[in-house]
């Protein structure tokens, strides 16, 4: 019984997934506070600031002077639990549900851009694109399906720009990212089923390497065209999993070694942006992501320090490419302000059958208003403010080790960021 425990425990702990993003599954949209006030409906074809070193890199091509771009979103996200209910066997398990299990979360960013000539731009930048931070209540009911996840990417990213004409730019970077996570559940004591649980707590990291490659294409000086392609990027995190427990539970307490195999999905987006007027411009948009590579979570296990029947643990969780939709506005009330509005429509990579308390999204719906103030030619201050709003989603799973638990969840997020671009 231990070992079955320690089984499903630690391939539950490392599911490294978020829900409260503004991006589908546990992607993060915040790379641009600017884009980020359109519903990044123009992201591969803006290029109005540094930023589009991740948006698309071709779009340094546009930029005429050195620029450095700093900025930070903070999401703050909520969750409605109701009809909830919890069993081991026969017997009814409690627990609270509170919702408040994402901690406000800051994304930062910051890039740099530097034309070299009238052709060549350099440019790096330093983002987050995955990342997730939820923290159940100690008590919360689904606790032996869900209790703490952090699980951040960092990347680097140098970049180089060619402009061939007035019309086709390209672009290209490396990228260079770090994952890092912190995973725990609660292990179900079979003497006493709802207390004297126990604890799983996996730690681990890795570096890897992908790329992004992006292409702008100007019809007219008023219209004009990206595309950006992110890679996949595959990681083999190691590191440890400890394990606490007392009674039944004492016999699989101690350290263990674990790696888990994850890759972060590629992604193609696209955009066309059209200045209506001088002063009203229009942004459409759409990113397709691939999240169907994330059919399973499969832990390898050290077989010298774990029994052999766990040295490869998995988990099903069969998602399914996601389609993104954007259109924004931005308005240009003088030559120090402008104001951007957009919509954003974000289908879930989860489905009905494999949908857990870590993962319990639904398709969302994103409204976003921003502002720009440029007091002088040098200097642009952006602000954003996005409402996230999911739709009712259902969750249900039995383990006859973790027991049962059913609820449905709300989701519902607000995101404020704010950003300085310097031109020199």
């Amino acid at each position: 019984m231990s070992k079955r425990l320690l089984k499903t425990g630690l391939a539950v702990a490392i599911t490294a997934t978020s829900s409260h993003g503004f991006a589908s599954g546990f992607a993060l949209n915040e790379q641009s506070i600017s884009g980020m006030g359109t519903s990044f409906a123009g992201r591969s074809s803006s290029a109005d600031d540094a930023s589009t070193v991740f948006g698309n890199p071709a779009g340094m091509a546009r930029l005429k002077r050195d620029e450095v771009y700093v900025g930070a979103a903070a999401i703050h996200a909520k969750s409605d639990i109701s009809h909830a209910s919890a069993n081991a066997g026969p017997l009814a398990l409690s627990g609270s549900n509170d919702g408040d299990m994402v901690p406000t979360t800051g994304v930062p960013m910051g890039y740099y851009v530097k034309p070299l000539d009238d052709k060549v731009a350099f440019g790096l930048g330093v983002y987050v694109p995955f990342g997730l931070m939820t923290d159940y209540e100690s008590s919360f009911q689904g606790r032996y399906y869900a209790d703490k996840s952090y699980v951040r990417v960092i990347t680097v990213q140098p970049t180089l720009s060619y402009r061939f004409n007035d019309k086709l730019s390209v672009g290209f970077g490396p990228t260079f990212n770090h994952i890092e996570g912190e995973l725990t559940s609660s292990v179900l004591n079979p003497l006493s089923p709802g207390s004297n649980d126990g604890k799983v707590k996996v730690k681990g990291d890795d570096t890897a390497v992908g790329f992004n490659v992006g292409v702008l294409y100007e019809f007219t000086p008023n219209t004009r065209a990206g595309v950006t392609y992110h890679s996949r990027v595959k990681y083999e995190l190691e590191g440890d999993t400890r394990v606490s427990g007392s009674g039944a539970l004492a016999g699989i307490a101690g350290k263990y070694d674990a790696n888990l195999d994850l890759t972060t999905p590629e992604s193609v987006d696209m955009s066309i942006t059209h200045d209506l007027s001088d002063a009203l411009t229009l942004y459409v948009g759409s990113t397709w992501t691939r999240w169907s590579r994330f059919k399973e979570i499969r832990v390898e296990n050290d077989s010298a320090t774990l029994p052999a029947n766990l040295s490869t643990i998995v988990e099903e969780q069969n998602w399914h490419d996601t389609w993104a939709h954007a259109v924004g506005l931005s308005y240009k009330v003088s030559p120090q302000w402008t104001l951007r509005t957009g919509i954003a429509i974000d289908q879930s990579p989860t489905n009905n059958v494999d949908r857990s308390p870590r993962v319990p999204s639904g398709d969302r719906t994103i409204l976003s208003v921003g502002a720009g103030w440029s007091p002088n030619q040098d200097m642009t201050i952006d602000v954003a403010y996005s409402y996230l709003q999911e739709e009712s989603v259902d969750v249900n799973h039995v383990s006859a080790t973790r027991g049962t638990y059913s609820a449905r969840y709300k989701n519902s997020a607000h995101g404020l960021g704010a950003s300085l671009s310097y031109r020199f």
